[in-house]
């Protein structure tokens, strides 16, 4: 679709809610290849908000997100990593990538990707998620830059018994990382 894109990468760190919708909206789009990374496996739980389906229940999410993908688009090359990721092996994982999207659930572990690529990778943009739980309030919802980081979400609300994370706030903040993504990529030389 968008000729320019055709020859970039884009990382997924992690395959759940954010990861998995943001993924499949970077491949409608075009985006060359798609490196995804998750130690997870789909569970009957992830179907509220995530990008899987019922018939995916106990497959790694890698895997299912990988035939999700080409099921949108035969275009795109997915390269798959089962893995759990941390700070050793993000920068291998996603060396190639020209912009990394942090899509994990647990804030510990946002911290430490966007900590490593700021320190390690310092020449990679970071596109993070922060605040999507619950519902409603969608003029909460925004995008923060600092240099080469990019927060999507409203930064509050955190997910609690009150405040699941449900699929119509998850899906807005998904695609607002892959928007910023296109974005990003539609800016690089």
């Amino acid at each position: 679709m968008l000729e320019q894109i055709k020859n970039k990468i884009v990382g997924i760190a992690g395959c759940g809610g954010l990861g998995s919708n943001c993924a499949i909206a970077l491949a409608r789009i075009g985006v060359g290849k798609l490196i995804i990374a998750d130690f997870d496996i789909v569970s009957k739980s992830n179907l509220n908000r995530q990008y899987f389906f019922i018939n995916q229940i106990g497959m790694p999410k890698v895997d299912a997100l990988l035939n999700n993908i080409s099921n949108v688009s035969a275009e795109v090359v997915v390269e798959k990593h089962f893995i759990k990721l941390n700070q050793f092996n993000i920068p291998d994982i996603f060396k190639n990538c020209d912009i990394i999207v942090e899509a994990f659930d647990l804030s510990v572990m946002k911290q430490m990707i966007i900590e490593t690529v700021m320190s390690v990778m310092p020449d990679k943009y970071i596109v993070s998620g922060s605040g999507m739980a619950g519902w409603g309030n969608n003029n909460s919802l925004k995008t923060i830059n600092y240099d080469k980081l990019y927060i999507c979400g409203d930064f509050i609300s955190e997910i609690s018994e009150t405040l699941p994370p449900l699929a119509p706030r998850v899906g807005v903040v998904a695609n607002m990382q892959a928007n910023q993504v296109l974005e990003i990529l539609m800016n690089l030389k």
